[in-house]
């Protein structure tokens, strides 16, 4: 008797740090960009801002894939009442160290699993919270000429070099504070069947 398909897996996102991390799940997918506008709406708590952009960059290429599973996921980081962008450049990243040193940051990163097919949608948020040590202008200007993370929310990869610059991490999830909660993921996957490990 054959073993029933898998379904397709589709990540709604170009980014390649969450590319990274689905890959060591050890299931093939395929990656798309999801092309939404991910401009805040007026009242929104940063959980809520992350959760409705998983749900949209999974929703907005169902006509795509109309029987994948995809993946959706969306990150905000956000210190002392201000949001975190990606900063683009040297000038941006060196303004968001500066406000983070010393502070705590708070990373929201929201996960959508939706089943194409059935119009299913599984969801959660996870908190990931970032001590930093005070810093230098001169720790700041050698961390951001090291590493160059101009495509990081808060400026800094934890995973590399921007460990150096934390005092203590708190979390569920490893992995959510870098860009996709794994742990949930895992739980959303084999709700809909996919076999783990």
């Amino acid at each position: 008797m054959p073993l029933p398909s898998r379904p397709r897996l589709v990540l709604a996102s170009t980014s390649p740090y969450r590319r990274d991390l689905l890959a060591r799940l050890n299931i093939p997918f395929e990656t798309v960009a999801p092309n939404i506008d991910e401009s805040p709406v007026e009242g929104e708590t940063p959980p809520q801002l992350a959760l409705r952009l998983a749900c949209a960059k999974a929703q907005t290429v169902q006509a795509a894939y109309p029987d994948a599973l995809i993946i959706g996921c969306d990150q905000v980081a956000l210190v002392a009442n201000t949001l975190l962008e990606k900063p683009g450049h040297h000038d941006l990243a060196l303004q968001q160290l500066t406000l983070m040193s010393g502070r705590t940051v708070s990373f929201h990163t929201a996960l959508c699993l939706f089943n194409a097919r059935t119009a299913r949608k599984q969801t959660s948020t996870a908190l990931n919270t970032v001590h930093m040590r005070e810093l230098s202008a001169e720790e700041i200007e050698r961390y951001l000429r090291a590493e160059q993370p101009y495509d990081c929310a808060g400026s800094a990869r934890i995973e590399g070099l921007g460990i150096t610059l934390a005092a203590r991490l708190e979390g569920d999830d490893p992995n959510a504070l870098i860009g996709l909660p794994l742990i949930n993921l895992c739980s959303m996957l084999r709700n809909e069947g996919i076999e783990l490990p």
